[in-house]
């Protein structure tokens, strides 16, 4: 495949930007009539399957406008973005929240909680059941509705984030705290609780300072605080990250204690190097880079070509001892029946973090893997139906699409968007061949 100068990666990121990633969502995944987006939309994008609204993926598209608007304040969407953007919003704060504070995981297209049957229809919450089932809804309608509020300056939407944002960092430090579609099992902590903070905190901050709240530094002491919990607890002498680490050996040489998610430390170690940067910190980039590097080691398939959901920490399937009363835990089945899966969002990350880690160090082999995984990519995830465009999310090892629901049962424009701005905005800033 032929390598293309900085000048034109931009122009390609760019056109893949507008004229396939955004003309999908913009024209169908807007309700114009009473706000909010449409995401649950099948796999190859030909069939919007249900109009509910999770929250999860609404904070999402929130974040995505609000940054595009921010991003490319000259652009000529930048009003049609930021109106979206702002409806959105406004569907969030009127209805996402339950009583207790917690957002709902589900919401119809009114705006009503709802939990779902198996076939995917919608239904009221039985006694004993909750409407909020992942404290990670939370954390995105906060993120979006941050991000929003910097690029519109609405006051009122960073109360509501900030409100949101102390609700849910308060129940995330708590023992047991809801997290599907992920659960933790007792006796493990999750990497995807400090990578979280680390990029929301930064959010968080860049607010507060548009805002005047005076908080700026409580964000920051977090997002670096949790940065550190990713690169001195949860990484390998390998740089390999633990996806759930327990402190109890004998919970950690078994397969839930052993598995990688190559995609999370690829977007994990990005989240860092924007914050470290921020905060000078120099070792904590090289640390991360050095990550980035092994994520891609590990996880690329020689065989087939891309990168698997999940793999060992040595490589390959992942394996070891199931505890009996795990074995029927739905990460466990993740592990077992999805790991082979070639997502769209793990290699959308790809793109962005390795260019980003061969800016920084100037690792020729950087710039190799990004090149590999680029051509992979666009080989693979792009739809061959250009008249609906946007990218067909589930993979199979081979490559061939696979109608499966392997987190949310959503097409979520959130990963390659946000790549893409973060793209365009490096691809300009540099110079010469990449």
């Amino acid at each position: 495949m032929k390598r293309m100068s900085f000048g034109e990666l931009r122009a390609f990121y760019e056109d893949q930007l507008h004229n396939d990633i955004l003309r999908f969502w913009m024209a169908r995944g807007v309700d114009r009539e009473l706000g909010g987006f449409y995401t649950c939309f099948n796999n190859r994008g030909d069939k919007l399957l249900h109009p509910h609204k999770f929250t999860w993926s609404q904070g999402r598209f929130v974040w995505m406008l609000s940054h595009l608007a921010r991003t490319f304040g000259a652009a000529p969407q930048r009003a049609e973005w930021l109106e979206a953007a702002g409806r959105g919003a406004e569907f969030l704060m009127e209805y996402a929240r339950l009583p207790d504070g917690s957002c709902s995981f589900i919401l119809s297209r009114e705006g009503k909680p709802v939990l779902l049957n198996d076939d995917g229809t919608a239904r009221a919450a039985r006694p004993g059941e909750s409407y909020h089932t992942s404290i990670y809804a939370d954390l995105f309608v906060t993120y979006g509705m941050a991000e929003y509020a910097i690029a519109s300056g609405d006051r009122r939407a960073y109360h509501f984030a900030q409100s949101l944002y102390d609700s849910a960092a308060c129940r995330f430090f708590m023992p047991v705290y809801k997290s599907e579609p992920y659960p933790v099992p007792p006796g493990y902590e999750i990497h995807g609780r400090p990578m979280m903070l680390v990029e929301l905190t930064h959010t968080m901050a860049q607010a507060d300072e548009r805002f005047g709240g005076g908080r700026r530094a409580e964000f920051l002491r977090l997002g670096e605080r949790s940065m550190a919990e990713i690169l001195d607890k949860l990484r390998t002498p390998g740089n390999v990250i633990i996806e759930f680490w327990s402190a109890d050996p004998a919970k950690r040489d078994t397969m839930l204690g052993t598995y990688v998610n190559p995609g999370h430390m690829l977007e994990s170690m990005w989240f860092n190097i924007h914050l470290a940067e921020r905060l000078g910190l120099k070792d904590r980039v090289a640390q991360s880079v050095a990550v980035m590097k092994a994520a891609v080691k590990l996880g690329w398939d020689e065989e087939y070509g891309g990168l698997p959901q999940f793999v060992h920490m040595a490589g390959g399937a992942p394996r070891g001892g199931v505890p009996a009363e795990l074995a029927d835990t739905e990460m466990i089945r993740k592990l077992k029946g999805n790991w082979d899966n070639k997502l769209w969002w793990p290699h959308s990350e790809a793109l962005y973090a390795l260019l980003l880690g061969y800016k920084c160090s100037g690792d020729e082999e950087l710039l190799d893997w990004y090149w590999r995984v680029h051509e992979y990519t666009y080989r693979v995830f792009p739809n061959p139906d250009r008249s609906i465009g946007e990218w067909i999310h589930i993979r199979d090892r081979q490559g061939a699409p696979v109608d499966k629901v392997v987190a949310l049962p959503v097409k979520d424009p959130f990963h390659i968007t946000r790549v893409y701005s973060h793209l365009i905005e490096l691809c300009t800033a540099r110079k010469g061949d990449a």
